[in-house]
């Protein structure tokens, strides 16, 4: 197993899509997104304007050639809370507990520093176990519950745990 983090680019906009669709199709509700996710073409438009902004990035995991996971990372917009920064993480079902999302973890933090972040944080659902022992090994820490936080693409309303990590 051959691993690469890098920042994604518009080329990897058709591989994205499909990893969203795929993780975001699963049975388990991961995701906020069911399988519809962004166009393809939309996805390209917003890695491309990533690209060219300080303030945010997407990272991929490639296993062999094949972007296996994806890391979304933003600052959080308000003065009083520039040091902090949002991740989303997917890593597609047959590359899971393989190491692809400490990798990427790893390569958010690298980023963070020399954003000048110095605390990240997320958001998982209580029922996804593996991400939050993922997130415990990693050194993220609960700070909180959020109850009814989000609404599921079927109209129901999802808790989510609120994990951050001090840099």
């Amino acid at each position: 197993m051959t691993v690469r983090i890098r920042s994604a680019e518009p080329g990897d906009a058709a591989e994205l899509v499909a990893l969203a669709q795929a993780v975001g199709g699963e049975p388990e509700g991961w995701l906020l997104a069911d399988e519809h996710w962004r166009s393809v073409a939309d996805e390209r438009r917003y890695v491309r304007a990533l690209r060219r902004h300080p303030d945010g990035a997407v990272l991929v995991a490639e296993e062999d050639g094949v972007i296996a996971g994806r890391l979304s990372i933003a600052r959080d917009p308000h003065p009083s809370s520039a040091h902090v920064a949002d991740l989303g993480l997917m890593v597609a079902a047959p590359h899971r507990r393989r190491g692809i999302g400490t990798a990427l973890l790893a390569a958010a933090e690298e980023w963070a520093r020399v954003a000048g972040v110095s605390k990240l944080e997320l958001h998982v659902f209580p029922h996804n176990e593996p991400a939050i022992a993922l997130y415990d090994r990693c050194g993220y820490v609960r700070e909180g519950h959020r109850l009814r936080h989000y609404r599921r693409p079927d109209g129901t309303l999802a808790d989510v745990v609120l994990m951050a990590k001090q840099l």
